[in-house]
Order: C-alpha cells, then sequence, then structure tokens
C-alpha cells in the first residue's frame, strides 16, 4: 500500500515550492517559513485574529461595493470569521521577526483564508480575491490597531478596575488604621493605611484614563491607503465601509483615518499607547515594591503586614517565606518597560511612506497587554486581597517616631521641636515622654497635638 505524499506542490509568482500536505497555507507562507529561522516565536495569535476580523469585513464591504462576487465574499467571510474565534491556530507558523511590513502574515491569512473558502466549484484566490482592495502596507497595521484596541478595552481595563475595586475595598476597611509614613525611606508623619491603597487606587484612575484617552487615536485605521496611502486598487468609499463593518463585527468603534499617509508610514498612536502601557507598569512597580516593603521581616525588617503565604521561599532556610507575587509582578513591569524601549525603536522607523518594524511593535504591544494583565490579577487575588495588617507592630513603631513632633512646630518652635525629637531617638523614647518634659506643654494638650489619627487629617496644630 503506497503510502499518502507529505508534501505537495504550490505555487506563487516565484516559482514551486513544497508545501506540507496537511497544512493550509500556501506557497507564499511557506517561503517565509523557510526564511525566518529566528526566535521561534510565532506572531501574536490576537494579531492574527484582528487581521482575520478584517479580512471579513473587506469581503463584506467589496460585495456591498460590487467588486466582489457574493459567493467568494460570504465563503471569505465564514472562512475568516472562523480565524478570528481562534480555530486553525496552528496554521500560522510564521516567525514573527520577518520583513517588517508584516506581508508575510497578511499572505498567510489571506492563503489560509483562500484554502478554507474554496471549492471544487469555487475557486477563491488569496491576493486577488482575499486581499482585494488592500495591501499588508495598510492592512497589519489596521489589524495591530484593531488587535490593540480589543486587548485594552476587553481584558486590560477590566483587570485594572477588578485590581482598583480590591484596593479600594482594603483602603475603606483600614482607613481609620494609622502607620508611620515615610519618605526618603526613613519615618515621617503618620498616615493611614486607607490614605496609603487610595494613593494606589488614584494612579489606577489615571493610567485608566490615560489609556481611555489613548484609544480615541487607535481606532482610527489606515485601512483604503493600500500601498504608500493613496489608495491605488481600492475604491474610495472601502475603507469607509470596512471600518464601519468592523466596528460591528468587533462591537467596538473604528473609524477610516483621516490621512491615510500618516497610519501607514508613521505609529506614532502606538508608541503612545506603549507608553501608557509603560506608564501603567510604573505604577504597578510602586504597589508591588511598596507591598514587599510593608512585608519586609517579618522581625527584621518593617512587618507591617503579612502577605499570603503562598509557597516555601528557600530550599535551604526552612520556614522562609518570600513576597513571590510582588516580585513576579515586578518583573512583568520591567519587562513592559524594556518592551516600550523597543517600541519607541520600532515607532520611528518609517522611512519616506512605510514603517518597517510593524510585526514587532504590534506582538510587543499585545504581550505588554497580556503580562501586565496576569500580574494584575495576580496582586489583586494573592496580594492586596489577603494581606493582613499587623497592627501591634505598626502601633508600636508609630508609638517611638520621633516625626511625630513636628505637630509642635506651631506650638513651641521648630528649634525646640528638633531638640525634643532627637533626645527621643538617641534614648529610643516615645516623643510624646519626652514633650512632657522639656516643651512645657501638659499632657492633655500633648496627647491632642501628636494624636497620630488626628495628624493624619492635615492642618495646623492648635487650630
Amino acid at each position: 500500500m503506497a503510502k499518502a505524499p507529505t508534501h505537495r506542490i504550490e505555487r506563487d509568482s516565484m516559482g514551486e515550492l513544497q508545501v506540507p500536505a496537511d497544512a493550509l497555507w500556501g506557497a507564499q507562507t511557506q517561503r517565509a517559513i523557510d526564511n525566518f529561522h529566528i526566535s521561534g516565536q510565532p506572531m501574536h495569535a490576537g494579531l492574527v485574529r484582528a487581521l482575520a476580523l478584517v479580512k471579513a469585513a473587506a469581503a463584506q464591504s467589496n460585495a456591498d461595493l460590487g467588486h466582489l462576487d457574493a459567493r467568494r465574499a460570504t465563503a471569505i467571510a465564514s472562512a475568516a470569521t472562523r480565524i478570528a474565534a481562534g480555530e486553525y491556530a496552528e496554521q500560522f507558523p510564521v516567525d514573527r521577526y520577518q520583513t517588517g511590513s508584516g506581508t508575510s502574515t497578511n499572505m498567510n491569512v489571506n492563503e489560509v483564508i483562500a484554502h478554507l473558502a474554496s471549492t471544487t466549484r469555487l475557486q477563491v484566490h488569496p491576493n486577488d480575491h482575499v486581499n482585494l482592495g488592500q495591501s499588508s502596507n495598510d492592512t497589519i497595521p489596521s489589524a495591530i490597531r484593531v488587535a490593540t484596541v480589543l486587548a485594552v478595552q476587553n481584558a486590560l481595563l477590566p483587570d485594572l478596575g477588578n485590581l482598583r475595586r480590591t484596593i479600594r475595598a482594603r483602603a475603606r476597611r483600614l482607613r481609620g488604621v494609622a502607620k508611620t509614613g515615610r519618605t526618603h525611606l526613613m519615618d515621617a508623619m503618620p498616615i493611614t493605611f486607607g490614605q496609603e491603597f487610595q494613593a494606589w487606587a488614584a494612579q489606577l484612575d489615571s493610567a485608566e484614563a490615560r489609556l481611555k484617552d489613548t484609544l480615541q487615536r487607535v481606532r482610527r485605521l489606515p485601512i483604503g491607503g493600500t500601498a504608500v496611502g493613496t489608495g491605488i486598487n481600492a475604491d474610495p468609499r472601502f475603507g469607509g465601509k470596512l471600518a464601519r463593518a468592523l466596528s460591528r463585527q468587533a462591537s467596538t468603534r473604528f473609524v477610516q483615518a483621516d490621512n491615510l499617509f500618516e497610519g501607514i508610514a508613521a505609529q506614532d498612536d502606538l508608541v503612545e499607547l506603549s507608553g501608557q502601557l509603560n506608564a501603567l507598569a510604573v505604577a504597578l512597580m510602586k504597589i508591588a515594591n511598596d507591598l514587599r516593603w510593608m512585608n519586609a521581616g517579618p522581625l527584621a525588617g518593617l512587618g507591617e503586614i503579612a502577605l499570603p503565604a503562598l509557597q516555601p521561599g528557600s530550599s535551604i532556610m526552612p520556614g522562609k517565606v518570600n513576597p513571590v507575587i510582588p516580585e513576579a509582578a515586578a518583573m512583568v513591569c520591567a519587562q513592559v518597560m524594556g518592551l516600550h524601549a523597543a517600541n519607541t525603536v520600532a515607532g520611528q522607523s518609517g522611512n519616506f511612506q512605510l514603517n518597517v518594524m510593524l510585526p514587532l511593535l504590534g506582538c510587543n504591544l499585545l504581550d505588554a497587554c497580556d503580562l501586565l494583565c496576569g500580574a494584575m490579577q495576580a496582586l489583586d487575588a494573592d496580594a492586596v486581597g489577603g494581606l493582613a495588617v499587623r497592627k501591634e507592630v505598626v502601633g508600636q513603631a508609630l508609638a517611638r517616631n520621633p516625626i511625630l513632633v513636628t505637630a509642635l512646630n506651631p506650638v513651641i518652635g521648630y528649634e525646640k521641636a528638633a531638640e525634643i525629637a532627637k533626645r527621643a531617638y538617641a534614648e529610643g523614647r516615645p516623643v510624646l515622654d519626652v514633650a512632657l518634659e522639656d516643651s512645657g506643654l501638659g499632657e492633655a494638650e500633648l496627647q491632642r497635638l501628636l494624636d497620630p489619627a488626628r495628624l493624619t487629617k492635615g492642618g495646623i496644630a492648635g487650630t
């Protein structure tokens, strides 16, 4: 019995070559597979799915405009929709480090859709039909924008919102618990845990506002510009119609860019989005490191909180438990910051009418979104949500804090207050005890002036 063939012959404008018999792609994809043995990382799945959405909307739009027959349009749209839903993911193996326009991935998607849409009675061509009215130069930057809008809107912002709600809930429960504030990592005036946590929540508020503002610009697609922005071989109505069809499919708003040349040659809006993801990483690293510092010890460090004990912390020191979730989150943030540096270089790599680092920019943005989502989910569930305040430790440190004497400045003057603070620190005594001896003020007044809870509310002592 003869063995089934392992390969078939496919053809493109450069000639014939062998393609695996079970592959849905064609010759142009196979050339890219053969050429790019670089990272072993395929194009981000979110970008492939977004490109498939673009192809489905393109087929519908071309049919509506009378440039594509209804049978082919329906077949193309059906195949593209299945790809957009996550089917056939193994059919998109082209390395993400490829031609800078993303042409290899555009043709990979075109060829797989054409293969799926074709029957013995209906031949669908990857260039003439699936890619009708398009170029890699406008479909790839459009797909990057679609993919990143969906990633931020449908995953990143919900995860950000969940973490913020958890932080705010903890802040409300701890609004009356005062602790030692710190500036320069040194003891400072009192603050409540509620105030400290609300500052984190406010950082996330600001991050969300910045992201939403940036998405207004990322929603503008250069589709219809084709090769260089002039729209050669595309109906002038095609880009706007496609954006409207895509909006319906994706259940979110996209529009055709006012200037198609900008959206193909320059990726400034995507670099802006990268910057907002970078800023979110900065906020999350602040939160993660604050948690690590507050958890430090628990005996020889601050020991203000106890994070959930999730796993043994040492292969040699029994009983050691480490702040693994904040550490993992901090590493995510460092990686996102590095991706932003790469995105900055990618964004300025537009020479004349085309940016030539589109695959890098698209994959980095989506990788950053994935990483930040994972970090926020972990911080939410396994750090902020489960931490416990060690109130006895916090209270003892607060009572010994000589900086409380700052509240006496308006009453006894800075110099006298400094003397009391230095003596309290040198003798390891509560500032109240030393102030009773040196300030000339009575105990009742000092207790009122130095009350940590009162001091967290600000204002001028003695009024």
